[in-house]
């Protein structure tokens, strides 16, 4: 896998400029984009991420795994495709559904997107613009590349040796190897096939696409720590989570 430039341009557009989020308000960037969004009881807000995506993405599919807060309906009421899994597999499972969906449907690219609302459609708007201009095969969402996000310092830490052993273990060389915002053409997504269900899956997911040689970059994005996602201890258990799974494998 090759790596092009990672240096952030200004703002949330990165190497686009500005001009990413004007072509994405008409549909243009995500024309051929499928954005995929693993949904695990977010009914709280889903139908808010759901709807704050359809402006950059005509294409959204939820692959509901196993909710029981019926939050798989309210994604289809604010407009994005629904498919379930009758019990809870594990979000590497629930990403791999998204992916077989996406590419029978045709398409080239898919945007891989968490349902409790730390992404911004600008960002991932930003990345496929990005993809289709630098003809990248990969686009990294970065946490770190810019100032913009704030993890307290445990999380930092937890989060930055998860990339350093992630790196060592992929031969990659990221700078946030385990956040959820990422933009993969459908050539590399043909070879990617997750096995793993838990939080190892973002290693598992890394390892595949560099097996692949195909072009990728990173860009700066932010990501929102919400009173809602505080309020549900994802912030730092998920990070121990990923170091944990990390060295268990």
């Amino acid at each position: 896998m090759t790596a092009a430039s990672t240096t952030p341009a200004s703002g949330a557009s990165g190497a686009s400029g500005a001009a990413a989020p004007a072509r994405a308000a008409d549909g243009a960037a995500g024309a051929d984009a499928w954005v995929v969004i693993p949904l695990y009881n977010e009914a709280p807000v889903i139908a808010e991420v759901v709807a704050g995506l359809r402006p950059f993405f005509p294409r959204i599919v939820c692959v509901d795994d196993g909710s029981h807060d019926g939050g798989g309906a309210l994604a289809r009421a604010a407009g994005a495709r629904v498919v379930t899994h009758p019990i809870n597999l594990g979000q590497g499972a629930a990403l791999q559904t998204g992916f077989d969906y996406a590419l029978e449907r045709g398409a080239g690219y898919a945007v891989t997107f968490d349902a409790d609302g730390q992404h911004r459609p600008e960002d991932a708007a930003a990345m496929v613009e990005r993809a289709r201009v630098e003809q990248l095969a990969i686009v990294f969402g970065s946490r770190f590349l810019d100032d913009r996000t704030r993890p307290g310092l445990m999380k930092r830490i937890v989060l930055k040796t998860a990339a350093t052993v992630t790196n060592w273990s992929t031969r990659t060389r990221l700078t946030d190897a385990h956040n959820g915002l990422r933009v993969i053409r459908a050539d590399a997504l043909r070879q990617v096939r997750l096995r793993q269900d838990r939080m190892a899956h973002g290693t598992e997911i890394v390892l595949q696409l560099g097996r692949t040689r195909l072009p990728y970059a990173e860009q700066a994005v932010e990501v929102l720590y919400t009173d809602y996602s505080r309020a549900k201890g994802q912030s730092l258990l998920n990070s121990v989570n990923i170091l944990t799974d990390l060295f268990i494998r």
